[in-house]
C-alpha cells in the first residue's frame, strides 16, 4: 500500500513563497513520475509540475518560472516551491505518485494567496 503525505500549504499575500512537500512510503518502485496538481472552487483539477525519477521535469505554462519542482529519490519525497505567488494560484494542491499503470493521490494542502 502506498500512502502520500503532504505538508506546507497555508495562507500568503501575494508575491509571497511558499514551500510545499509530500513523503511517500510504502511499496514504491524506483522507476516513477511524482508530481503535484491543484483544484481551485469549480473547477478541474489541473497538473502543475511534474519530476521523473529519472530528472525530467514538466510545467503548466501558468507556473513556469515561478514554481520549481525537486524531489529526493533516497527519501521519496518530492517538493513544490513556489515563489511570486499570485490570487489565481489559490487552489487545493494535490500531490501525486504514477507507478507503472497505478496513480496515488495525497489528501491535498490548502494554498490560498491574498491579494
Amino acid at each position: 500500500q502506498v500512502q502520500l503525505v503532504e505538508s506546507g500549504g497555508g495562507l500568503v499575500q501575494a508575491g509571497g513563497s511558499l514551500r510545499l512537500s509530500c513523503a511517500a512510503s510504502g511499496s514504491i518502485l524506483r522507476i516513477n513520475v511524482m508530481g503535484w496538481y491543484r483544484q481551485a472552487p469549480g473547477k478541474q483539477r489541473e497538473l502543475v509540475a511534474t519530476a521523473t525519477s529519472g530528472g525530467t521535469t514538466k510545467y503548466a505554462d501558468s507556473v513556469k518560472g515561478r514554481f520549481t519542482i525537486s524531489r529526493d529519490n533516497a527519501k521519496n519525497t518530492v517538493y513544490l516551491q513556489m515563489n511570486s505567488l499570485k490570487p489565481e494560484d489559490t487552489a487545493v494542491y494535490y500531490c501525486n505518485l504514477k507507478i507503472l499503470m497505478s496513480d496515488y493521490w495525497g489528501q491535498g494542502t490548502q494554498v490560498t494567496v491574498s491579494s
